[in-house]
């Protein structure tokens, strides 16, 4: 059993490590990856493929403290009406360029905050989604929503739209801490927006909540999370809070004498691990918890869970399609980034191109490395002759990519007939141990702590 002097002195408290939603990590992704190439990786999607989508809407009516995603604020609906006519534009071009028959199974608007789009946006952005590729039969389509920023008229146009999932964030709902984080946000509220969503038929929901949040103690993130289990989500993301206000700003408005130590977050993960496996939901990979109902639950246990830049997944499609400011795309042939910058990219975007910034072709053993990780993360074994078969590659080679591993995380793994386990004390390391597959240099300061 591995104990806290031997996480310790193994890195769980002082690592910074990629989370590996992709692999390799967008850090690696190189500037000037130009739109012809992203041009014919969507071209070269076969007839009649089923591919996911995700759409950024990168605005805010508020800029809460905690986030380091790219967002920017705006208290007026013009900006926000003027992106939606960029993504239309963006839409258009990459309907010029797809092969018919093409469906999409997975729809996600995430953000910033989706919500912020009035009722007739929300209409026009999904007429002009559905012109480029209509849903497929029993296409799971959901939207990241503010409670703070949701109303009637804007749930009925998202019910109306084909919304069929819906991500909640919490964070936490301790009043204390929410002013902190910049973050308020009652249980009242997020209720409501709840019951407003069941109300409509949308009964498939995800939430989020953190730990490592300034102030939080065992006391706080318990009522929390029995809170938010009241709520009865079927899918819980359990992320720890990623303090790096050297590339996030807003960030500095946090007092860094308030977080937690890393012992300490341990301590709150745990708390909350067991609450809501003691509600009944599985546990799910690193930081996921889902009721044997839901889908993930289900991908999970058939072994066709998958992880992506939405964390896990059971969405089993090669390509995963990103519009949008900043949006991140994987295609079979590598990742592609768009111009991060709005208003660079809306240029880009009214002028009928593409809007690639930044990209990685695959090469080398980058899939083979990248299954690996997934495997580990996704289910804590990896079953390397089993992964050498599907990348046609020679068992040694995997194996050589091991060596190393038991004399630099002693007694976390096993290698037993191919299959490469991490045991169950040692799964807090699991970021850790994913990293000695990882072939790219890294800088950690671009990451986030490996508790």
């Amino acid at each position: 059993m591995q104990t806290l002097t031997q996480l310790k002195r193994l890195g769980l408290f002082d690592a910074r490590v990629p989370r590996y939603t992709s692999y390799p990590t967008a850090p690696h992704f190189k500037a000037g990856f130009g739109p012809e190439t992203l041009a014919k990786w969507i071209s070269a999607i076969p007839s009649g493929n089923k591919v996911s989508l995700y759409v950024h809407i990168p605005f805010c009516r508020r800029l809460c403290w905690f986030c380091a995603c790219r967002t920017q604020g705006t208290s007026t609906a013009e900006p926000v009406a003027a992106y939606v006519d960029s993504l239309k534009d963006e839409l258009a071009t990459i309907k010029s360029l797809l092969a018919p028959g093409i469906e999409i199974e997975h729809l996600h608007w995430g953000g910033g905050t989706p919500t912020l789009l009035q009722p007739e946006m929300i209409t026009d952005l999904t007429g002009a989604i559905l012109n480029t590729m209509p849903l497929a039969e029993g296409a799971q389509f959901s939207v990241e929503i503010d409670p703070s920023e949701v109303d009637d008229a804007r749930l009925d146009a998202l019910a109306a739209a084909g919304m069929n999932r819906a991500s909640i964030g919490v964070q936490d709902f301790d009043p204390m801490i929410q002013e902190v984080i910049g973050r308020p946000q009652s249980y009242e509220v997020t209720k409501e927006a709840v019951d407003g969503l069941r109300a409509r038929g949308i009964d498939s929901l995800n939430m989020d909540i953190l730990y490592g949040l300034p102030h939080q103690n065992i006391a706080r993130i318990t009522d929390s999370v029995e809170k938010l289990i009241s709520l009865g989500p079927d899918r819980v993301a359990l992320f720890g809070y990623a303090h790096v206000p050297w590339m996030a700003r807003r960030q500095t408005l946090i007092p860094t004498e308030a977080l937690p130590s890393a012992e300490e977050r341990l301590d709150l993960f745990n708390t909350a691990r067991d609450l809501f496996v003691e509600a009944g939901y599985d546990e799910i990979g690193i930081d996921h918890f889902a009721l044997p109902s839901d889908g993930l639950a289900k991908a999970h246990k058939a072994g066709t869970m998958k992880r992506n830049f939405q964390g896990y997944t059971e969405d089993a499609s090669e390509v995963l399609m990103g519009v949008g400011a900043s949006s991140i795309a994987r295609y079979p042939q590598g990742y592609v980034q768009n111009q991060p910058a709005t208003a660079k990219y809306q240029a880009a975007a009214r002028d009928g191109k593409l809007t690639a910034a930044k990209g990685h072709a695959f090469k080398g053993d980058d899939i083979a490395r990248g299954r690996v990780i997934e495997e580990l993360l996704c289910y804590f074994r990896a079953d390397l002759a089993a992964l050498a078969k599907e990348q046609s590659l020679p068992i040694e080679t995997l194996l050589d990519w091991v060596d190393g591993l038991e004399a630099a995380m002693p007694g976390t793994t096993d290698l037993v007939d191919n299959v490469l386990t991490i045991r169950d004390d040692s799964r807090p390391l699991a970021r850790i141990i994913a990293r000695h597959f990882d072939a790219y240099e890294m800088n950690e300061s671009g990451h986030s702590q490996a508790v």
